[in-house]
């Protein structure tokens, strides 16, 4: 299994512009227009208590996950992406994990996320990690595609 370094997106750094770019052809490639983020991700980015993370291998973004947390009491796994020459070799499970982390950090009690039970690779993703479906919104990306809303509950004591 390779080793990944992921790093948070920083507001500050130096490299903003060309990593908001990576990142922007990455979420144009795998997600559809409608759902893409591609054209609000510096809004996104700067509304509050949201955050991203990142890896990249030579300079070029390989994957990214976006999560927030609206409450103290739930945290949601906004986006997952993995470029596709990248995927099945445990990036997006420590993209997922190193996010996790960051909600766990910040108290929560629970952690949700929309996937498209079509996206088999994705379910199971989630499923490992303990994410239970909680239940199937219709025409939740379109008026043919459906998400099951998916959560993790974490102790309390």
């Amino acid at each position: 299994m390779a080793s990944w370094v992921i790093m948070e997106l920083d507001r500050n750094s130096s490299n903003w512009t060309k990593l908001i770019e990576g990142i922007v052809r990455l979420e144009k490639k795998i997600f559809p227009k409608h759902e893409s983020l591609a054209r609000s991700f510096d809004e996104e980015l700067k509304k509050k208590n949201n955050g991203l993370l990142y890896s990249e291998v030579d300079g070029e973004v390989t994957g990214y996950v976006m999560y927030s947390w609206p409450s103290s009491l739930c945290a949601s796994i906004t986006k997952l992406a993995v470029k596709e020459n990248y995927r099945r070799q445990g990036l997006g499970e420590a993209l997922l994990k190193a996010a996790i982390q960051k909600c766990r950090t910040r108290n929560v009690h629970r952690i949700s996320l929309h996937v498209d039970p079509l996206r088999t690779p994705a379910m199971n993703l989630y499923k490992k990690f303990g994410f239970q479906v909680d239940n199937l919104i219709e025409g939740y990306y379109s008026s043919d595609r459906n998400a099951f809303r998916m959560y993790m509950d974490f102790d309390t004591n």
